[in-house]
């Protein structure tokens, strides 16, 4: 149902939807069987394809990967980590290509995450209605007192210089946002976000967390990414398993404000932000663009 009002609210062509079968609701697929559904997939999917949508929460895994990536690059064990090390890099890093799988046959991967069709169409919908719209937001980037999960907020005033005269840029030394209704982008370093019935987020706002399990959409022990998307942003991120707070297992926020309001695609936004997604999920509406110049191209 999700995929299907998906196709009818992008104008999709019939021939890009594909359909696999398997029981959903668990959180982590086996790679054996991941890797015959992604073959199922690869047998369906016209070459002209360049990313994919995922219509699904759970399964959020394929071992020690998350979905999205496994899709994306394939099950392969140099994109996770035994321990507190580095991965496999995405050649997707900083890169802007509008025809990943032309150029590195890559489809990039992202999870339209919801709990049920409900939230589904509400979030849809926020990205259908943010293109184009070169919405006047604020982007929130806090500095919180969780000295693990700060690790981005050296980056921050880089930020503030990138998006100069283009979005306005608050960066807060704080633990929570509360009371503000303008808020385009939401970055910050916490195990758990308060405050976030208090916000409003403007469609196609990109707003996540660092810490270790907020990829864990269902049944996360700290503040799942679905979070995000139930309180109104447009695209989100986590990682699925213990990532250590290596900032490159991370979204750059650096990269992805700059990216999107270059006209980048929420999809294309993310994965340009994050060396190393292999333990990471996009989750999200993947063609919001509200800054696209020509909406005819997307």
């Amino acid at each position: 149902a999700i995929g299907e009002y998906y196709v009818k609210a992008r104008g999709l062509p019939s021939e890009n939807v594909v359909k696999i079968a398997f029981t959903p609701g668990v959180p982590a697929l086996s790679a054996t069987d991941f890797t015959a559904l992604r073959q199922q997939a690869d047998r369906q999917t016209p070459a002209t394809v360049q990313a994919y949508a995922l219509t699904w929460a759970a399964p959020y895994r394929v071992e020690c990967m998350s979905i999205t990536s496994a899709f994306a690059f394939g099950f392969d064990r140099r994109f996770c980590a035994q321990g507190c090390a580095p991965t496999a890099t995405s050649p997707l890093f900083n890169v802007a290509s509008a025809a990943p799988y032309v150029d590195h046959l890559i489809r990039p991967t992202m999870a339209i995450a919801a709990l049920d069709l409900t939230a589904a169409k509400a979030l849809i919908d926020r990205g259908v209605k943010a293109d184009g719209t070169r919405p006047r937001g604020t982007a929130y980037l806090l500095s919180t007192t969780d000295a693990a999960r700060n690790v981005r907020s050296p980056l921050y005033p880089a930020v503030t210089t990138v998006l100069e005269r283009r979005v306005h840029t608050r960066i807060l030394k704080q633990d929570a946002l509360k009371h503000v209704t303008d808020v385009l982008f939401y970055f910050t370093g916490k195990l758990k976000v308060e405050g976030l019935d208090t916000i409003r987020f403007l469609p196609g706002a990109i707003a996540d967390h660092l810490t270790s399990n907020g990829g864990m959409l269902t049944d996360s022990p700290q503040m799942s990414a679905l979070r995000w998307l139930e309180a109104g942003a447009t695209a989100s991120y986590g990682t699925v398993v213990e990532p250590c707070n290596f900032p490159g297992k991370f979204p750059d926020p650096v990269i992805v404000t700059s990216a999107y309001v270059d006209g980048a695609t929420a999809l294309e936004a993310y994965w340009q932000s994050v060396q190393m997604p292999g333990q990471g999920i996009f989750i999200g509406e993947p063609l919001a663009a509200p800054f696209a110049h020509d909406q005819e191209t997307r």
